[in-house]
């Protein structure tokens, strides 16, 4: 909610995020939610969602380089990916540093897209309009119903799980992903923040569990989320993500990536979480 010159991000019915505002961009209600684009002095422009902070210009890459770095880090060689989600641009554009074949990024909300390439253009820098990009505006939930496509990596980047996203929580959802995957495929999700939001990451840890054979969850930590520490879970068909650290440097060598958070040494410590989540989540 805004009130004057300040931005108010609920966590809890006792606890907020506040942030003054420079100036309201951008403020439309879509089919799906509403959508604000506010310029701060602290951490530039950020989208806000019905009311939550998606992204901001100054602590995006401390997301989406950790939502995507990982699992791609992890697959020796991932050439097809599907991204649901990330009308931001942000998961498209840290992929493309992969040089894949393909890269089909499916967003539910096509505002979302078009007010941040827009007023955000530095967060996805165009990557939509790269040639190894299909864009589809669709359901992300139908579209996995669908399409007859398998991929090497999916990567779900929704919002918090209520109301158009509350489906890419379910088990349901998990399980068609399975089968959209290669053999040798690797899906990663944001499972949200283990201090505000731990039974969302304990569900999402046991649905992946009965599906997949291996399951890992790692953390970011990521200034304007709730708790600043923030949960991704992965799972993989075939491959473990904790590798040495020489095969991740490697990798990162010979695709030629640069980073501003992620790196090999972070890759692996970021599954060492802490023994409060660890006691709950790990069987």
């Amino acid at each position: 909610m805004l009130n004057n010159i300040k931005f108010f991000d609920k966590y809890t019915s006792n606890i907020y995020l506040s942030i003054d505002v420079k100036d309201v961009i951008y403020s439309k209600s879509s089919k799906y939610q509403k959508i604000h684009i506010l310029d701060t002095e602290d951490f530039g422009k950020i989208l806000v969602l019905d009311g939550s902070i998606q992204t901001t210009e100054m602590d995006e890459f401390h997301y989406h380089e950790m939502i995507v770095h990982v699992p791609l880090l992890t697959h020796p060689n991932p050439k097809n990916i599907l991204i649901i989600g990330g009308g931001d641009g942000g998961c498209c554009k840290e992929v493309l540093k992969h040089n894949p074949e393909k890269v089909v990024c499916v967003e539910i909300d096509e505002e979302v897209v078009k007010s941040c390439e827009k007023y955000m253009a530095m967060i996805g820098e165009k990557s939509f309009s790269n040639q190894s990009v299909e864009l589809k505006i669709d359901d992300g939930i139908k579209f996995v119903e669908y399409d007859n496509n398998k991929f090497d990596v999916i990567i779900i980047d929704s919002t918090d799980p209520v109301e158009i996203a509350e489906g890419l929580f379910s088990k349901k959802f998990y399980s068609k992903i399975y089968s959209k995957l290669e053999k040798d495929g690797i899906m990663v999700c944001q499972s949200e923040s283990p201090f505000f939001h731990f039974e969302t990451l304990k569900k999402v840890r046991n649905y992946l569990n009965d599906i997949f054979p291996i399951v890992k969850t790692y953390l970011s930590y990521i200034p304007t989320y709730p708790s600043g520490m923030w949960s991704f879970t992965l799972a993989s068909k075939k491959y473990n993500p904790l590798i040495e650290e020489n095969i991740i440097n490697k990798r990162l060598k010979e695709r030629k990536i640069n980073t501003k958070y992620y790196n090999a040494e972070i890759h692996n410590s970021a599954f060492s979480i802490p023994e409060w989540i660890k006691h709950e989540i790990i069987t």
